[in-house]
């Protein structure tokens, strides 16, 4: 009773803020810890300083995978296993985690907080706490068990330390469930290109931690009679559009290094090109892992467009990865075509979507395009030395929608940005993993002190605009 009492006068400004508040304060919090540990001796090398470790934790934590490290070399054992741990809080969800906290900071929490704590949550993506939080855990743990047991006995082979290779192989798995794309080798999974069972793990675990909760658990729910059909709309929705949305990543990069014969997928044979593009057309579903160096050397102008867009849709609602998600997508393609067929509903599947759902999309992705773009801006400011632009457009925007999304992906960008270009990133890939509308609803709430606005009621006369 006395620790509580001290706890509540101690964290009391805490318990004026809101849930959407609370989150990004946690969130901070997080990375200010993740911060101070890897800056320490037993986990750095000297070249990881303050800010080497601020980069990297916040990386972590929002599970993108951009480094100004070399995360092999300039991390100790000690320093790996803590940023593993880092992975797992952003990957298992930061929201359930900041909920489970809030728990024990504010006390008589009441129906109307209640509800908001599942509104946001739900809205993060999580799904709920509680059993639902524990079953995302189970689900996660037996998953990347498993994978590391296939890289230890199946991939990892070329490496003779027993230890060495049972690490990289809880680190990789760890990494790839959460779609994180953080590796011990500086050159990620290119020296694995030909191990088809490395490739064939990572890429499952990708797949797997980006479909999110509610659809793993809809499928083994119903796996004794299982039928396609009889799945959720939500479920049926995240893997059709997942699926279409790997095959066209796969054979647009065909297409496009096809087309253009200077760049290194074209130096392949055709067996190769396919699993490559293959390979990195799931990783760009914000897992990060590369097969091939990336950059505007080796990938064409329009391969590079096209993994921007795998890269800003993302993975699913509930998943691992960023993005602003394949169900928003969805949603907005289905609106688009009952706008061309003049309908006054939007129907999935013979299902009626609200208008809530429609606005939510729609408010996402207008939302995540402009946050983009004033990343790009601002770096694009200081892209200058001596007169000379140090990047192109095309670069700086590719790092942009890779930070925001999760992704990963880096071009040679990262690490040469000035601190407050990296800043920028940093920025980008908090606000990307706890999403815009979450960040919005907390500075909104902020600049009204936290007042409540009831919904209003009071009917307008409707009036057209021409659009």
């Amino acid at each position: 009773m006395i620790l509580s009492k001290v706890v509540n006068r101690k964290y009391a400004w805490y318990r004026r803020l809101s849930v959407p508040q609370f989150t990004v304060a946690t969130g901070l919090l997080v990375v200010l810890l993740g911060t101070i540990v890897l800056a320490m001796p037993i986990c750095s090398s000297e070249n990881v300083g303050l800010w080497e470790s601020f980069f990297t934790a916040t990386s972590a934590i929002t599970v993108t995978g951009l480094t100004i490290i070399d995360v092999g070399i300039d991390l100790t054992i000690f320093g790996q296993i803590i940023l593993a741990l880092m992975l797992l809080i952003g990957g298992l969800g930061l929201m359930a985690i900041t909920t489970f906290l809030q728990g024990f900071v504010v006390s008589g929490i009441k129906l109307r907080s209640r509800l908001d704590r599942g509104k946001t949550l739900d809205e993060f993506g999580v799904g709920g706490v509680g059993r639902t939080f524990l079953g995302i855990a189970l689900t996660a743990f037996i998953l990347i068990g498993i994978g590391a047991l296939f890289l230890f006995y199946f991939g990892f082979t070329d490496t003779s330390n027993f230890w060495t290779r049972l690490w990289a192989a809880i680190f990789h798995s760890i990494s790839a469930y959460n779609n994180a794309g953080f590796g011990l080798w500086s050159d990620s999974m290119e020296s694995y290109r030909s191990n088809w069972v490395v490739n064939l793990v990572i890429l499952l675990l990708i797949f797997l931690g980006g479909l999110g909760w509610r659809v793993t658990s809809d499928i083994w729910t119903n796996r004794k009679h299982f039928k396609f059909q009889k799945l959720s709309l939500h479920t049926r929705l995240v893997v059709r559009t997942s699926v279409f949305l790997i095959l066209l990543g796969t054979f647009g990069l065909l297409l496009t290094e096809s087309i253009n014969q200077n760049h290194l997928l074209s130096s392949m044979d055709l067996k190769e090109r396919f699993f490559t593009s293959f390979f990195q057309s799931i990783s760009a579903r914000t897992a990060g892992f590369t097969m091939i160096p990336i950059s505007v050397e080796t990938i064409s102008d329009s391969g590079l467009l096209l993994l921007m867009t795998l890269m800003f849709i993302g993975a699913s609602p509930g998943g691992t990865g960023g993005g602003i998600k394949t169900t928003t997508v969805a949603a907005l393609m289905a609106a688009t075509r009952s706008t061309l067929r003049g309908q006054d509903d939007v129907v999935i599947r013979h299902r009626q979507i609200s208008d809530k759902v429609i606005l939510k999309a729609v408010g996402i992705t207008v939302g995540s395009l402009i946050f983009v773009l004033m990343m790009a801006l601002m770096i694009t400011m200081t892209n200058s030395f001596d007169g000379k632009e140090l990047f192109s457009f095309l670069e700086v925007l590719f790092t942009c929608i890779s930070a925001f999304a999760t992704v990963g992906f880096d071009i040679g960008v990262t690490q040469q940005l000035s601190h407050f270009g990296q800043f920028i990133l940093v920025v980008g890939m908090f606000v990307g993993r706890l999403g815009i509308l979450l960040l919005l609803s907390a500075i909104w709430q902020a600049l009204n002190k936290g007042r409540i606005h009831n919904q209003n009621r009071i009917g307008y006369p409707r009036e057209d605009l021409y659009v």
